[in-house]
């Protein structure tokens, strides 16, 4: 463990022996910090807080503060982050609000300068998040989804899997799993084919996914009757059925064309 002579760190904290923890950094009692993290300097980590393997986090970044809620009564609540991380300069990461609530990020994500995720947020695995990016309250994005700079995000919003939101987009409705999205007022632009196949989506799945997202948004259907319209296509591959199914569990609407 390599922590330096001016980190501040609770003896109670739970810290792996070879963590490394710089100058002026503050750690609280009930954080938990497991092998071959790096904290940089003058990074505050409060509250019920855990960090996983491998991850690296920037200077000034504040992890496990009080989520910024009227309605929060001091409960206590959680950050969970998993391994392999990188958590750029002056990031901020709210723990969760009410009972056991719990803010989590995944393995492999990619939080860039300034971002900033508020209370019950869950992160997947292999995002990137920009810089400036600001999560409400609540936000679910899954794994591999890419969200530009400066990008608002209201809360109670999801993001599809393999979805890509172009900066300053104001995010105020689901964006579906698969799709490229950007402007204001922010729309669809087709599927993101370099995504999809970056990840190995074969060519069969790939004319299957072209074919849900014209049902879906490229012809005169509404979403309930393209939805029907989807469910008759034969053999329908994993990443259509997750398509439709986050479709059908939307509850604030999807953008569309």
């Amino acid at each position: 463990m390599k922590i330096h002579k001016t980190a501040l760190v609770n003896p109670d904290a739970q810290i792996s022996e070879d963590v490394e923890i710089g100058p002026y950094s503050i750690i609280g009692p009930d954080v938990k910090i497991d092998a071959h993290t790096k904290i940089n300097a003058r990074v505050i980590i409060e509250g019920s807080t855990q960090i996983g393997k491998d991850c690296e986090i920037g200077i000034g970044t504040v992890i496990g503060n009080p989520p910024q809620d009227l309605k929060y009564k001091g409960e206590k609540t959680e950050v969970i982050i998993g391994d392999k991380n990188v958590i750029r300069e002056y990031v901020t990461i709210n723990r969760g609000t009410g009972e056991a609530g719990v803010t989590r990020v995944g393995d492999n994500n990619l939080i860039m300068s300034y971002v900033h995720i508020a209370h019950d947020c869950t992160i997947g695995n292999g995002v990137i998040l920009a810089n400036m990016a600001t999560l409400a309250g609540h936000i679910v994005i899954e794994d591999n989804a890419v969200i530009g700079g400066l990008v608002p995000i209201h809360q109670f919003v999801n993001i599809g899997a393999l979805s890509m939101i172009g900066g300053i987009s104001r995010v105020a409705k689901d964006i579906p799993p698969y799709c490229l999205a950007a402007g204001n007022p922010i729309r669809l632009y087709g599927l993101n084919v370099v995504g999809l196949r970056r990840q190995g989506i074969s060519g069969k799945k790939m004319s299957m996914l072209k074919t849900v997202y014209k049902i879906f948004f490229r012809s005169q259907r509404n979403t309930s009757q393209a939805v029907r319209e989807v469910k008759k296509i034969e053999n329908l591959c994993e990443e259509a059925k997750h398509f439709i199914e986050f479709v059908e569990a939307s509850e604030r609407g999807i953008i569309k064309e």
